[in-house]
């Protein structure tokens, strides 16, 4: 079955009861039972519910395992795989560009537990060998990056880390399960912020983790009932009406970034555009062999100033300015002080996130006007530079 009919036939027949050709939302709280403990399956809608078993079905068909289980949120998810794994002395190996909500929580939360995080530079084989150690349990991967969108060769990565009995994690919110299949290259446990590309429609908030061995998904799955970080009947409902257009939503939003990295590159204003389907990207070649198309997302430093930048990401017609990505209507971000303002400044010169570094998430909208929007904004730096320039010679 292709993946374009998986998204809309996998895991989602009629509803039994009535034939209803689009299942209900099954809003309830508790199920009747026959007897103490004899039920249909379902007992409490914390445990498990109809709806959401539905969209966990349809997501693990999706990325091509038997297991997943869905969270309140991305970052519920990412806690019940550190919750799953990690003791105090245990290690996990992570890259250095990260999402600052999983810098965060590792190292405000897990960190004071007495766990060991090691962000390195995870693209060198060396570094990650050497960071490697009997202690280590988890070795985390994003790829693409948010927000600099690398790229780690994922089969390497896994090679080695299982060479030293560490599970391998891969982030694959950016890339979506259209464009990579992160199992088929090594991948122990999948993680999604299912809010982002899934979902589609910036209407929701929510996350996942997948699977493949029974084995390493039951200490997750049991935390999702024991800690209840479950999302609503209502919420899992929308996001299975998203996933029947996730192939031609993301073909949209990689045709619209790929218009826009290639407009960015050329104006003098940009000093540099992070974008994996530019030839001259670190990671291109091996985004070419391990995904099946570069994503929808473009991050691009600008040649300015921090009070430009501001101003460049705070008047824009079409792309709006605010957290998350992956709708249907474009969003920008200034990662620096918005999504990964929880690093410290030295830390985030460190890892080579930049002041005036800019996110984008193209949406589903015309690629004309979105860049047309962007240059319109870089225009605007240019003659508000020029204005002041002549300021300054009527003053001198």
């Amino acid at each position: 079955m292709d993946f374009a009919t998986r998204t809309i036939h996998a895991a989602q027949d009629a509803e039994a009861g009535t034939g209803a050709l689009i299942a209900p939302v099954f809003q309830t709280s508790t199920y009747e039972q026959q007897a103490p403990g004899d039920h249909r399956g379902f007992d409490y809608s914390r445990t498990n519910n109809p709806t959401r078993a539905r969209l966990e079905a349809v997501l693990a068909e999706l990325e091509g395992v038997k297991h997943a289980a869905v969270y309140a949120s991305g970052l519920a998810a990412e806690n019940a795989i550190f919750q799953a794994y990690l003791r105090p002395g245990d290690e996990v190996v992570i890259p250095l560009d990260t999402y600052g909500g999983t810098y965060r929580i590792l190292n405000r939360v897990f960190k004071p537990m007495d766990c060991e995080i090691r962000q390195i530079d995870i693209s060198d084989e060396a570094a990650l060998e050497s960071a490697l150690t009997h202690k280590t349990r988890l070795v985390w991967i994003e790829s693409p990056t948010n927000p600099r969108l690398l790229i780690y060769d994922i089969k390497a990565i896994s090679r080695l880390a299982h060479d030293r009995g560490a599970l391998v994690v891969v982030d694959n919110t950016f890339a979506s399960p259209y464009f990579q299949r992160p199992f088929e290259l090594g991948a122990d446990i999948v993680v999604h912020s299912v809010t982002k590309y899934l979902a589609g429609h910036s209407d929701l908030i929510q996350g996942a983790v997948l699977a493949k061995d029974a084995a390493i998904f039951e200490p997750v799955k049991f935390l999702q009932n024991a800690t209840g970080a479950v999302p609503s009947p209502f919420d899992c409902w929308l996001t299975l009406r998203g996933l029947q257009t996730l192939e031609l939503r993301m073909q949209r939003h990689a045709e619209n970034a790929a218009a826009i990295a290639d407009a960015l590159r050329e104006h003098r204003l940009v000093r540099r555009v992070y974008f994996p389907g530019l030839r001259e990207h670190s990671g291109h070649e091996i985004a070419r062999r391990q995904m099946s198309g570069f994503g929808g997302m473009v991050s691009f430093e600008l040649e300015g100033t921090v009070d430009e930048v501001t101003s460049f990401v705070s008047s824009r017609r079409y792309f709006t300015l605010g957290e998350s990505l992956g709708g249907v209507k474009a969003l920008v971000c200034h990662p620096a002080r918005m999504t990964h303002a929880s690093i410290p400044a030295e830390e985030r010169a460190k890892l080579g996130l930049s002041d005036t570094l800019i996110r984008l998430s193209p949406g589903c909208e015309n690629a004309k006007d979105l860049v047309e929007d962007l240059t319109e904004g870089l225009e605007q730096i240019e003659k508000a530079r020029s204005e002041r320039q002549v300021a300054a010679a009527v003053a001198g």
